[in-house]
């Protein structure tokens, strides 16, 4: 049994699951949403009630291609009103949507009184963008980039006070836009997943001997791209029924990534969007980025939180010392919580709104 969990968190920190074909639906949900937003986290809106935070499906373009986006609107918000708002944009994780955790933060963020913008990334989710789940670093960080253009073109937004939160893969891409993109006056992180780290040297750096193989292995993708055949890898095995999810989940230790991930996205919130994989070929440009290289060029007000627990820590810890740039810097520890379960447990989401509340708050 120890020699399989072994094998089994070996596979997951390499880059789990490769399959080719038509990726886009290899993990759809086969379960109906009756959401009518399509929202799968606890408390979710239901409806727009007047007097309560209420959501709008928008679409706007970043770079020609259309994002698609949910826009939280505060309580309060009166279109007929002189008031304008703080904004916060929302970067959803690796293989996520903006239905999940990203809309469970939005959502809080606009009980707080702010103006939240969740939206899928391009090439994924309900966004457009081809081939499906290219994963690159320059389009995530040009993802939020183009959130804070759309915000600071509402009437109702104040332009100097829009913040930024992103969450694992999402919040790593949102501290690499806040080194550049100084419109962004106060970043903050949740279970930092610093993308480029792990599939350049695997989980936990436990594989960077493999390093070149995995470059080889991307190369001979992009080629395949060439052919018409795209090939795609992730954490959640094409096409599973539960009871296969469940039987993957019990070979890998309990409270990790991976498998409380196959948990999250593929059994207690799957989302037909977020499907947790990406092509092959994006490995190209994953494994040339990092996001601690250039830390130091953030001079505004950081915030990174995490759980205590989580094998992924080391990530936020890293990043948050190489960030030298401000003073004003906070890194909080939800205790015992790990990585995944600060999506959705009350408890830790808690914490982690009151954390996000008290920071921008002061910073914004």
């Amino acid at each position: 049994m120890k020699k399989s969990i072994m094998k089994s968190a070996l596979l997951m920190s390499l880059g789990l699951f490769a399959f080719g074909g038509g990726g886009a639906s290899a993990s759809e949900s086969k379960r109906p949403n009756e959401n009518p937003f399509g929202l799968v986290y606890q408390g979710a809106l239901t409806e727009n009630v007047t007097g309560k935070v209420n959501i709008r499906p928008v679409t706007y373009e970043v770079e020609g291609i259309e994002v698609a986006a949910n826009l939280y609107l505060p309580a309060d918000y009166d279109e007929t009103s002189d008031k304008k708002y703080a904004a916060v944009t929302v970067a959803h994780p690796n293989g996520a949507s903006k239905e999940q955790v990203a809309g469970l933060y939005a959502q809080r963020l606009a009980e707080l009184g702010y103006i939240a913008l969740a939206c899928d990334a391009r090439y994924q989710g309900a966004s457009g963008g081809t081939p499906r789940l290219r994963d690159y670093p320059s389009n995530r960080i040009e993802d939020v980039s183009g959130m804070v253009d759309y915000l600071s073109q509402l009437p109702k937004v104040d332009k100097t006070r829009i913040g930024a939160l992103g969450i694992c893969g999402g919040g790593g891409y949102t501290l690499a836009a806040a080194q550049t993109d100084k419109r962004i006056k106060a970043v903050a992180a949740l279970s930092m997943f610093n993308s480029g780290r792990v599939r350049r040297n695997g989980f936990q750096d436990a594989d960077i001997k493999g390093i070149q193989t995995r470059l080889q292995k991307a190369a001979d993708a992009r080629e395949k791209e060439l052919a018409g055949e795209i090939v795609y890898e992730g954490f959640l095995p094409p096409n599973a029924t539960d009871e296969q999810l469940r039987a993957k989940m019990a070979e890998l230790p309990e409270n990790t990534l991976y498998r409380d991930g196959i948990e999250y996205y593929g059994l207690s919130h799957r989302h037909p969007n977020a499907t947790g994989i990406y092509t092959t070929e994006s490995f190209m440009k994953l494994m040339a980025f990092d996001v601690e290289d250039r830390m130091e060029l953030i001079n505004q007000p950081l915030l990174m939180i995490a759980g205590e627990k989580a094998d992924t820590l080391y990530m936020t810890k890293d990043a948050f010392a190489k960030a030298t740039g401000t003073e004003n810097k906070e890194l909080f520890l939800i205790p015992d919580a790990s990585h995944i379960r600060t999506y959705w447990v009350p408890e830790y989401v808690d914490q982690a709104v009151a954390q996000l509340q008290m920071f921008y708050a002061k910073n914004l």
